[in-house]
């Protein structure tokens, strides 16, 4: 706490009267301009929303509408029959109709182009509800995630301990299993909750066929009509999200290559060992020792992906341990997954008569885009890229997901109760579209130009707009923190960060001044943003509390996708750090694009 050291003595004089919200200086001079006798007429709020903000198609129909939504504020005396005064003008600015992202605005992208147009919002071991190792797994995440209108889950399956039955676990870690269909369940119940477009199931199979076939029967028994199944063979083509509207897909390794993997590398280990059965190498070993448990962790998810190098191509068609392997599981497989057998270059080849999905953790991305990075976004212009977090991140943290969406990959997996500011990114990228839970990809990452190029973020290109961005002021805290929780002896000293997350040559972060013993601090700063790739832009804004003896205090956040601003001076809620709305904090700034 920032004063508590350096005002002891006072402690008989706390200052906490708060002070009421005032107007900013320049608010106070628009409504001069767009009033007369104090009083804004139906006819000048109108061309207050053309001019000022920037809403060209608002109609006076649309200014009724926001001095009628005022009127229970008729208490407060802040409402004229003949339109609004100062501070019911002020009050509008700041409500929820006046939001910097506008509420009526719904799906808008075109939702008729193949799944691999489209970030998807993708959750990685969605059924974990903390760490990565000794966690409880339950459903409970998974419907918190769907509400939230994530649109990819993905389960680890894996026997039970009776060998008769499916969990879902964290494999070889000590987290506590939850039955498959328990999720299966909570999933066919809440998917569509928060958007109508497809839910897509990534599976983590660590099965054997006569389990699978259990599967392929719970799934289809649970799921019935809303299952999309397009066959055993693979798409040549992904459908569009309008296609699959209420649809849940599968997307895993087909089980025939999946068991080829497992069974040569049973046979590898016994000619090392020779003392584990090929069963126990094929399905793995729970981890009980704590010890071992980090490690296994994090070689849990590298493990998981490595398994599936070689693609049916490279398969003996004729073997017969593998030629039947639960068909009915198979055919359930609408968005196969798989690595071509060889490196980097293999993986990443074109097939222009089948689609598929590559999954790549975020380091293995990393290196990647070093030397592939061209073939990676060409490879994602008609396939579907996973990236993953890497296995140390324990502590269920994730990584910074530009990276990977600047290349093209649709399903970039997160932690959704791993809080951080990669999460927050993650949170403001999936605002766009109504918050469906997909965001149709820029056209330069969906094309080659004339020359058969394509995009490469490394390349500093000019400048496309620059995003010109004032702080007025902020207000909430008041109503939604304990009054000490910030100082015990004095309101708080806010100051707020803002900036760009997008392609390296956009990204930055700035930063207003202090403004000391203020619960509604007023900044009036303005900051600019040259944005070279405005489409992939974020902007992140932070509200802190400074404290001099200790790390500052965290007052709110939020992140917006830059190309869904509405210009004009608008209200921005913030959110805590797990990303919960709160109920009053906001702040009140102008966006505009030169």
């Amino acid at each position: 706490m920032s004063k508590q050291t350096y005002r002891i003595c006072f402690c008989f004089r706390r200052r906490f009267k708060l002070t009421v919200a005032e107007a900013p200086k320049e608010i106070k001079l628009l409504f001069e301009r767009y009033s007369e006798n104090g009083i804004m007429s139906v006819d000048q709020l109108h061309r207050f929303l053309i001019d000022i903000q920037g809403e060209d198609k608002a109609t006076k129909e649309d200014a009724q509408a926001i001095i009628d939504s005022l009127k229970d504020l008729k208490h407060l005396n802040i409402f004229h029959r003949k339109g609004l005064n100062l501070e019911a003008f002020f009050k509008y600015l700041f409500g929820n109709i006046n939001s910097a992202l506008s509420p009526s605005l719904g799906v808008h992208h075109d939702m008729t182009a193949p799944l691999s147009h489209y970030f998807i919002y993708t959750g990685h071991n969605s059924y974990l509800t903390g760490n990565q190792l000794s966690s409880d797994c339950s459903d409970v995440p998974i419907v918190k995630a769907l509400q939230r209108g994530v649109r990819v889950i993905e389960l680890d399956i894996w026997p039970n301990s009776t060998k008769d039955g499916v969990d879902v676990l964290h494999g070889r870690t000590l987290t506590t299993p939850v039955e498959l269909i328990k999720c299966l369940k909570s999933i066919k119940e809440h998917a569509f909750s928060a958007s109508s477009l497809p839910v897509v199931i990534t599976l983590e199979d660590h099965l054997t066929p006569d389990l699978q076939a259990k599967v392929a029967e719970m799934v289809t028994q649970t799921f019935g009509d809303l299952l999309y199944t397009p066959g055993s063979e693979g798409l040549k083509e992904f459908p569009s999200p309008a296609s699959l509207m209420k649809h849940l897909i599968i997307s895993t390794k087909p089980p025939k290559e999946y068991l080829e993997a497992k069974i040569a590398k049973a046979k590898e280990s016994e000619s090392q060992k020779g003392k584990d059965s090929a069963d126990e190498e094929t399905w793995g070993k729970e981890v009980l020792d704590p010890k071992h448990a980090v490690e296994a962790a994090d070689k849990q998810d590298e493990t998981d992906e490595e398994e599936d190098h070689q693609n049916e191509e490279d398969l003996d068609d004729g073997d017969h341990k593998t030629q039947h392997a639960a068909p009915e599981y198979r055919r359930l497989i609408a968005i196969h997954a798989g690595k071509a057998k060889g490196g980097l270059s293999d993986w990443l080849q074109v097939d222009p008569n089948k689609v598929r999905r590559l999954s790549l953790s975020e380091q293995e991305l990393e290196n990647a885009i070093i030397t592939h990075g061209t073939e990676i976004i060409r490879f994602t212009q008609q396939n579907i890229l996973r990236v993953y977090p890497k296995g140390i991140r324990v502590n269920s943290s994730n990584y910074n997901p530009l990276i990977a969406w600047m290349h093209g990959a649709q399903m970039v997996a997160f932690n959704m109760q791993g809080y951080g500011r990669s999460l927050w990114l993650m949170h403001g990228m999936f605002r766009a579209n109504g918050g469906c839970g997909y965001v149709k990809k820029p056209d330069f990452l969906l094309k080659a130009g004339p020359n058969n190029e394509v995009f490469d973020p490394k390349v500093k290109l000019p400048v496309k707009k620059t995003l010109k961005v004032k702080v007025y002021m902020g207000d909430g805290w008041y109503m939604d923190f304990p009054h000490t929780h910030f100082d015990i002896y004095s309101p708080p000293d806010f100051y707020t960060r803002v900036g760009i997350a997008g392609v390296p040559a956009d990204t930055t972060m700035k930063k207003t001044k202090t403004i000391e013993d203020d619960w509604t601090p007023t900044w009036d700063e303005e900051f600019e943003f040259p944005l070279t790739v405005p489409e992939l832009a974020l902007l992140r804004i932070e509200v802190h509390e400074y404290d001099m003896t200790e790390k500052d205090d965290f007052g709110g956040q939020t992140c917006l996708p830059v190309s869904e601003l509405r210009t004009g001076i608008r209200a921005v809620p913030l959110h805590n750090r797990k990303g919960e709305k709160y109920n009053n904090v906001k702040l009140l700034m102008h966006f505009e694009f030169a």
